[in-house]
C-alpha cells in the first residue's frame, strides 16, 4: 500500500504568486520559491544565508525543448551571494532568462557544500534526462564522491525533492518514468511507485501509424519509437497542436523517416491525450476515444471513469425533469 505524503505549503505574503515556503512533514529539507520580482524579499530571509542549491527558472525562445522552458542549477556556501550575481543584468555577468528561483536546503543546517555539490550534479543530470526544458548550465559535473551514508542520505533527499517540485508546478526535473510494457498489468512492478496505466495504442493502419502511451503519475506520456504522421493534415482550428507536431519535427524528437512516416526518438509527455492523438494522426482527435488498450478494448477516457457506476444509487432522490 502506498503511504501518503504532507506536503507544507506556505504563502507569506498570502498570495500564490508571491514567495512561498514548502516542506515535508519529518524531512529536515526545506525549499523556499519565490519570483524574480520578489528577490529583495527572498534575499532578506535567513534561510538563503546557508550553504544548498538553487534552481533559477525561465523561460528560453531559443530552447530546443517543446515546452520552450530553460533551467539552471547552481550551488553556493552562502546561497544569497551568488542570486545576488545572477540577478544582475547579463552584460554585467548575471543572468537574464530567469524568471523564478527555488533555494533548496536543510532545516537542521546539515547541508554541507560537498552535499550541495553532489545534489547539485543530479539534478543537473535529471533535467538533462527528463529533456523536459534546456539545460543552461555550461558544464554537466559528476557527483562528487561521498561516503555511503551521506550517498544514502542526499539520495532520499533528492527523492523529497522530486515529490515536493511538480507539487509546485515545476516539471523539468521530474522523470518520464514508463514501465516496460511487458510488466504494465503489474502495479508492484513500478520500482519508484508512480500511479501508471495500461498501456493505449492509437493505430491508423492505412498510413502506418503506430503509438504506444501510458499515463504515469497523471501526465500522458508517448512511448519512444512509437510513430506518427510526418506532415500535418489537419485544418487550422488547433494552431496549438499543429505549432507541437511542428516543435517536435524541428527538434529532432520526431524523427521523418522515409514516406510519410515521423517516429518519436524519446518518450514524450503530452498535456492531455488529445494533443498527444493530435500530434500523432498529423490533425486534431479526440484523445478520449482514440488511444485504445488492446489487451481490454477500452479506450482511454472509459478506463478513466473506470469505478464510477452509470446505475442511479438506491439511496440517491429521483431525478425529474422540468417540462416546460
Amino acid at each position: 500500500m502506498v503511504e501518503g505524503k504532507q506536503i507544507r505549503v506556505y504563502l507569506v505574503d498570502g498570495t500564490p504568486g508571491g514567495l512561498l515556503t514548502a516542506e515535508i512533514m519529518n524531512w529536515t529539507g526545506h525549499i523556499i520559491a519565490a519570483p524574480r520580482s520578489d528577490i529583495a524579499s527572498l534575499l532578506a530571509r535567513e534561510e538563503v544565508r546557508r550553504t544548498g542549491v538553487y534552481l533559477l527558472l525561465g523561460d528560453d525562445p531559443e530552447s530546443q525543448a517543446p515546452s520552450g522552458k530553460a533551467v539552471y542549477v547552481g550551488e553556493g556556501d552562502d546561497i544569497a551571494v551568488r542570486l545576488r550575481q545572477h540577478a544582475r543584468a547579463e552584460e554585467v555577468g548575471g543572468k537574464d532568462f530567469w524568471d523564478r528561483v527555488v533555494v533548496l536546503t536543510s532545516k537542521d543546517a546539515n547541508v554541507t557544500k560537498a552535499h550541495a555539490r553532489y545534489l547539485e550534479a543530479k539534478l543537473i543530470a535529471a533535467a538533462a534526462t527528463a529533456k523536459r526544458a534546456t539545460v543552461m548550465n555550461g558544464t554537466a559535473p559528476s557527483p562528487i564522491q561521498l561516503p555511503e551514508a551521506d550517498r544514502s542520505d542526499m539520495e532520499y533527499y533528492l527523492s523529497q525533492v522530486q515529490i515536493v517540485l511538480p507539487v509546485l508546478g515545476i516539471t523539468e526535473f521530474r522523470p518520464t518514468r514508463v514501465m516496460n510494457i511487458s510488466k504494465a498489468s503489474s502495479p508492484s512492478a513500478d520500482p519508484a511507485g508512480a500511479r501508471t496505466s495500461p498501456t493505449f495504442r492509437f493505430d491508423i493502419p492505412r498510413h502506418g501509424v503506430s503509438a504506444v502511451a501510458q499515463e504515469v503519475d497523471g501526465e500522458f506520456t508517448v512511448l519512444q519509437g512509437s510513430t506518427a504522421r510526418a506532415d500535418w493534415v489537419g485544418t487550422h482550428r488547433h494552431p496549438g497542436y499543429q505549432q507541437q507536431h511542428i516543435a517536435l519535427l524541428s527538434d529532432g524528437t520526431l524523427l521523418q523517416e522515409a514516406g510519410t512516416l515521423a517516429r518519436f526518438t524519446q518518450d514524450v509527455v503530452f498535456s492531455s491525450p488529445s494533443a498527444a492523438a493530435a500530434v500523432v494522426a498529423g490533425r486534431s482527435a479526440n484523445g478520449r476515444t482514440s488511444w485504445i488498450d488492446a489487451a481490454t478494448g477500452t479506450n482511454f477516457g472509459d478506463w478513466q471513469s473506470r469505478g464510477i457506476s452509470d446505475q442511479t444509487s438506491p439511496d440517491s432522490p429521483e431525478v425529474t425533469q422540468d417540462v416546460f
